[in-house]
């Protein structure tokens, strides 16, 4: 991991950076231009292209090859917010904008290198269930917006979503436990189950923290190797999408499996130190 700048760099840098968040702002964010496919299906299918703009690739490069390791949002210009255990700082890495098939050359998609990464500084790889599994990637130059290429929206600090609240999980992640990486970005529809369900003894009991998010669990879809980092999507209540989820682990005997779901980093529960970093950097 790149060591943070000196404190004269990073106040000088905080103007740039907040005009970069006024811009970002004032562009909107969560309110694709291509409508997602709302369906309720619940094993997965192909997203209608670019229907979730704010989507990445988290690729990593070996052998002169380019890999797809993790999801992640786009949530500013120059920003990418994903889990904290898809950083490996011996890897290197580039985030790719504007894609739905990982194998296609796309109109309006690009490969930006990182500039640097920040990772929760309480998150600790060898105790996940510890939680504070999110990162962020500044991006070495900003994306252009278009239709393909848009913002996440966060949502307000400390929003809890109800049980069953229908979000969907995106991502390129394997089809099934040990099966392909999908080509087309894929989605699901996956309710929530709130902290009183997921924390019971038999779902996932005391490993659950106040500060993630459970969805999914009926044993038909969940998230898989590969949606690591990537967005758990929930409309709000006036029809803007906002990304509640950051995808962190699922059960080890399987992707799918009932009363084991997917666990995300709860967003609202790391606003402020988003905010912080963002205007630190």
């Amino acid at each position: 991991m790149s060591c943070c700048p000196s404190a004269d760099k990073s106040i000088n840098m905080i103007p740039i950076v907040l005009a970069s968040v006024l811009i970002a702002s004032a562009l909107g964010c969560g309110t694709p231009s291509i409508e997602p496919l709302t369906s309720r299906v619940v094993n997965g299918e192909d997203a209608k292209p670019h229907s979730w703009p704010w989507q990445i690739s988290l690729q990593y490069e070996r052998d002169g090859e380019w890999r797809h390791t993790c999801g992640g949002s786009l949530i500013a210009a120059n920003w990418v917010m994903t889990a904290a255990h898809c950083i490996n700082s011996k890897l290197s890495y580039r985030v790719m904008v504007g894609k739905h098939n990982l194998v296609e050359e796309e109109v309006g998609s690009k490969a930006i290198l990182p500039e640097n990464f920040f990772v929760n500084s309480k998150w600790n790889p060898i105790f996940v269930a510890l939680g504070n599994d999110i990162a962020l990637i500044k991006l070495s130059e900003p994306v252009t917006l278009s239709d393909h290429v848009q913002l996440a929206c966060i949502p307000p600090a400390g929003t809890i979503l109800s049980n069953l609240y229908p979000c969907y999980i995106t991502g390129w992640g394997r089809l099934y436990t040990g099966g392909p990486i999908a080509d087309n970005l894929q989605q699901a529809l996956m309710p929530v189950a709130d902290h009183a369900t997921c924390s019971q003894p038999d779902w996932w009991g005391i490993a659950l923290r106040t500060t993630m998010v459970c969805a999914g669990g009926d044993g038909i879809v969940a998230g898989c190797n590969g949606d690591s980092g990537g967005p758990l999507n929930c409309k709000n209540s006036e029809n803007v999408w906002e990304v509640h989820g950051i995808a962190s682990f699922v059960s080890g005997l399987g992707c799918n499996y009932k009363k084991k779901p997917t666990v995300f980093t709860r967003v609202s529960a790391y606003n402020d130190w988003i905010d912080k970093v963002m205007v630190n950097h």
